[in-house]
């Protein structure tokens, strides 16, 4: 059977106060509309038809992949809004699912339920309802003595005894799609001046014909976000969602209330995330870690058996058995090998340190490409930047830099080299050669050791 979405998001979004477009908001890491368009791909296997209004260029540039779009213009209520997708749905379906691109909390599995009712129903349409006391905005269910579902009463509309009614209609449905594009046409305009899609429930009623319905199990699914307020809330379970989805699968948190994982992170089992840890994007750490406190990692992935306290990273590659911080930051195109050591406040960018190598306290190191077993004492900078270009830096293995070097690049340190504290390396250092001194100069060789 043939199933396709159409999730409304060209809402003005007026009461978040804000110029962007309320469905681009962000929320744990992407923007709240990215959770409703996975969630109808992941039921219907197909793309969803997105229906944007306001400020509808940024959401197709950001989903343009992802999604199809329409645009309605005017805005002339939710009936309309669908109507704008009848024109590429129309044959292309057998089955309509109609969600909202402000209701980010809704399962897959919640979505396949209601369109596997509708399968099975002989009536043209399914929604999804939910029992709660704050109404949120809602629209009120109306049943008849028997309990099937013979109107959807919007809020505004109510009368006294039905706002007093627990049972709500979250605005999600599954339609016959024949039914639906023809029934589309048969709504009457409401005294706003608008046409609302809850009226396709008393069309159906009116026909004879039974309208399904299915109660959500969790009412927070059924939460839509409407201000700033809704948006930290939804934020908050998105985020109990996910620590409990790790937790379950073998991850320790000291304090999940003040753990921050994005959905694309992965964790391996056995390790260790302590508070105030943020993992954000397409970030991966490895089995038996140890993260945080007050970390902060991005994009990055980090090996097996690392430990990271207080440190920031970003667009980093991390391999397993490595040691950072506190305070460390390792920025994009960081390559730290097995076996690293980077002390506290120590900073590297777009540089390799190779196996074992150990990077002292308040060093910088930028541009740079270091072989295995290297020590660098605390200070030491790479001056990298000459006011026009980026220059590189070499330091070959068991190199020794002693605290508060400068190497001012492009500049080469060779294999079991080593420079004097305080010293201003503006040559190339040969193999297993001691230099020292504003500039450094060599003034002895060195025995090699195996």
């Amino acid at each position: 059977m043939r199933i396709k979405t159409v999730i409304l998001a060209a809402g003005q979004g007026t009461r978040m106060r804000s110029s962007q477009a309320k469905v681009m908001h962000p929320l744990v890491g992407h923007p709240m509309l990215y959770y409703v368009i996975k969630a109808a791909q992941q039921a219907t296997g197909t793309k969803p038809t997105v229906v944007v209004g306001q400020d509808a260029q940024s959401i197709q540039q950001a989903f343009f992949e992802q999604a199809s779009f329409v645009i309605q213009e005017p805005q002339l209520g939710t009936a309309h809004a669908v109507q704008q997708a009848e024109s590429i749905l129309q044959n292309q379906a057998d089955l309509i699912l109609v969600t909202y691109g402000d209701m980010p909390l809704l399962s897959v599995e919640t979505l396949e339920h209601i369109i596997e009712i509708q399968k099975s129903n002989t009536g043209p349409m399914t929604m999804l309802t939910l029992i709660a006391d704050d109404p949120r905005g809602f629209g009120r269910v109306v049943r008849d003595p028997s309990g099937q579902v013979k109107a959807i009463i919007e809020e505004a509309q109510a009368t006294h005894q039905e706002l007093t009614i627990r049972e709500l209609n979250a605005s999600v449905y599954c339609f016959n799609a024949s039914w639906l594009w023809q029934s589309l046409h048969k709504i009457p305009i409401s005294p706003k001046g608008e046409y609302y899609l809850t009226d396709l429930a008393a069309i159906a009623v009116s026909e004879g014909v039974a309208v399904q319905s299915y109660i959500l199990e969790n009412s927070e699914e059924g939460i839509g976000i409407n201000t700033r307020l809704h948006l930290a809330e939804a934020a908050a379970i998105l985020r109990r969602r996910i620590n409990n989805q790790w937790m379950l699968s073998g991850v320790t948190m000291i304090d999940p209330l003040t753990t921050y994982i994005d959905p694309e992170t992965k964790i391996g089992q056995d390790s260790v995330i302590w508070p105030n840890t943020h993992l954000m994007g397409r970030t991966e750490i490895g089995a038996d870690c140890t993260i945080g406190p007050n970390s902060i990692i991005q994009d990055s992935r980090v090996g097996d058996c690392c430990t990271i306290i207080s440190s920031i990273l970003e667009e980093a590659t991390v391999e397993a058995d490595v040691q950072i911080g506190p305070f460390a930051h390792l920025r994009q195109g960081t390559h730290l090998a097995s076996g690293v050591h980077v002390g506290n406040f120590g900073e590297v960018k777009n540089s390799y340190l190779g196996p074992g190598t150990k990077l002292g306290h308040f060093s910088y190191i930028g541009d740079a490409q270091i072989g295995a077993d290297v020590n660098i004492g605390a200070g030491t900078i790479t001056c990298n930047f000459d006011g026009e270009k980026k220059n590189p830096t070499e330091i070959e293995s068991h190199a020794f830099i002693g605290s508060d070097t400068m190497l001012i690049a492009p500049v080469k340190i060779g294999e079991g080299a080593r420079t004097g504290a305080g010293s201003v390396v503006t040559r190339n250092i040969p193999p297993y050669t001691l230099a020292v001194g504003i500039p450094a100069r060599a003034i002895r060789k060195l025995i090699k050791r195996d």
